[in-house]
């Protein structure tokens, strides 16, 4: 038997677009003679469908996708996800389930078990669990469907759940496992992906073909990297990351092993790849085609930019420079030199005039009182004001430069530099910001196809300042960003209380301090735009806390 894998990009509700894909995926499975072709959780789809579920003419869509895949089915056979009706009036209205397609029929629908609801999971909402567990016969084997989450309780050692769905299944003696996974990226879960399928395959003896999505759903990111593992446990292929891909393999070759294929796991190079399938499929998948974003010379707006010009095209990207009577001249040198080593078209709008105006005005109502952060947020709102005037005449969707660090602490501005479509860097530290520029250095050429280092040497190593007063530093508001990151990921990351984080040598004043900034700037951050998602634990649906929560605070 030979089974093919389709890792696709899917486009949540764009049935016509994600079943024309699956087909053209069949017909190449069908040319390097595959007898099956296994496609992720929810394919027809796409994942995560969220409220679109309720809708009953989107299951419509779903179920007319999965009838169109079974008149493919004549010769190949065609594993897909789609949700179903569930026929009893008690429970959840669905079920997300895996189809079976064969000979135009149905052989067969295996509903998924184990129903996340963490992190930005949220399926118990929608789905009900299933409770009945067969393999399928085909060509002389027995299959085992299972669903995503389904082989993340090997032998229940997950407290989430009571029960292990394959297990219920192996008095039917599965020769093969087949998983339909729409399982997102974060850098370090390809690592334990490959654990868990691991731990199947040890604990079952059966090899493992596991189908992953690629491709991004606004904040989501999908890395492919879908898994055929021998039943020695060994790696037999890793399917490339962030690419769509269909392979075929023989089981009689998977199952002899002795074959190892991993693909690299460089923890910059996943951040990097996957912000620039961030940034395209929030694009092209909304129909937008041009950004525009403040480039200030500092370092988080000259990533921004850099991965903006490699996603989009350097002729998509538009930067404006908005220099204030506190902006030093190398910041603005710094600014136009990235923009012209990588082709993006840039302007020069001094803001002092327009923050003058402001000032004038608000003056019978501040009168003497002391320059504060009041006229240092006016500065970013100014800004804010500029950029989205330019966004709205153009055409071209503002990108966010905010990191991790500033947006855990609330060191923005609402309506100012936190203005945007799409927040690029939210979910990456100032320590991995960078990490990333040296590596947009060493790999990306500049528009005459030289690695001549695009981004300036000056805006690495300068200390990093929002420039709002005269001599202002980062440092005069933060910790230094090694230790204030450090801190931030055990608390953000790894939820790690004050008492935890003492106890692993954090001054005590620093964590009150630092805390108590995270959690009175929740309301900041949901206001802000939605954030690519790169580690595990990123600001949007996927960490919800209370706006007026009182812990810590």
């Amino acid at each position: 038997m030979k089974i093919a894998i389709a890792q696709l990009n899917y486009h949540i509700g764009n049935f016509e677009g994600n079943l024309k894909a699956m087909q053209e995926a069949v017909e190449t499975a069908r040319h390097q003679g595959a007898d099956l072709i296994l496609f992720g959780e929810l394919s027809v789809c796409g994942y995560p469908p969220r409220d679109f579920l309720e809708f009953d003419d989107f299951i419509r869509k779903c179920q007319a996708s999965i009838d169109a895949l079974r008149a493919m089915s004549h010769d190949i056979a065609i594993v897909a996800g789609a949700p179903t009706r569930n026929p009893v009036p008690e429970g959840k209205d669905l079920f997300n389930s895996a189809y079976f397609l064969y000979g135009g029929e149905v052989l067969g629908i295996q509903h998924k078990a184990l129903l996340p609801t963490y992190d930005i999971f949220d399926e118990y909402r929608y789905f009900e669990p299933a409770t009945v567990f067969h393999t399928i016969p085909f060509k002389g084997k027995k299959i085992a469907l299972s669903i995503c989450e389904d082989i993340w309780n090997v032998g229940n050692e997950n407290p989430l759940y009571t029960i292990c769905p394959l297990d219920e299944m192996m008095d039917e003696k599965p020769d093969l496992i087949l998983n339909l996974s729409a399982s997102p990226f974060d850098y370090e879960h390809a690592a334990a992906r490959i654990s868990v399928v691991r731990a199947n395959v040890e604990r079952y003896g059966a090899p493992l073909f596991y189908a992953n999505h690629v491709g991004a759903q606004t904040d989501i990111i999908f890395d492919g990297g879908s898994i055929v593992m021998s039943p020695d446990g060994q790696v037999f292929d890793e399917m490339p990351y962030f690419e769509n891909c269909v392979r075929t393999y023989d089981l009689d070759l998977v199952l002899r092993g002795g074959v190892t294929q991993e693909q690299p796991k460089e923890k910059i190079k996943l951040i990097h790849d996957a912000l620039l399938v961030g940034i395209r499929d929030y694009f092209h998948k909304l129909g937008f085609q041009r950004a525009i974003l403040g480039l200030s010379g500092g370092i988080d707006s000259a990533v921004t930019a850099v991965l903006a010009a490699k996603a989009l095209g350097a002729e998509n990207v538009r930067v404006l420079l908005l220099p204030s009577q506190y902006s030093t001249s190398h910041s603005v040198d710094d600014a136009r030199d990235l923009a012209e080593s990588m082709g993006i078209q840039y302007d020069i709008v001094a803001i002092k005039p327009m923050f003058e105006a402001f000032e004038t005005a608000l003056a019978p109502m501040f009168k003497d009182l002391q320059f504060n952060v009041t006229e240092e947020n006016i500065q970013a709102r100014v800004r804010g004001i500029l950029l989205m005037a330019m966004s709205n005449k153009f055409g071209n969707i503002l990108l966010n430069t905010t990191n991790k660090s500033e947006m855990s602490v609330g060191y923005g501005t609402l309506y100012g530099d936190l203005c945007g479509g799409l927040a690029v860097l939210a979910d990456v530290y100032k320590t991995e910001v960078y990490q990333l520029a040296n590596y947009l250095n060493e790999t990306t050429p500049d528009k005459n196809g030289q690695l001549s280092g695009v981004i300036p040497q000056n805006s690495i190593v300068k200390p990093p300042s929002a420039e709002l007063r005269p001599g202002q530093k980062d440092s005069d508001s933060l910790p230094p960003y090694d230790i204030l990151d450090e801190l931030l990921l055990q608390y953000v990351e790894r939820r790690q209380g004050p008492r935890e984080l003492i106890a692993r040598g954090f001054d005590e004043a620093l964590v009150n301090r630092v805390l108590r900034m995270v959690n009175v700037n929740e309301f900041k951050r949901e206001q802000a735009p939605p954030v690519l998602r790169v580690s595990s634990k990123g600001f949007g649906m996927g960490r919800r806390l209370p706006i007026v929560g009182k812990y810590l605070s």
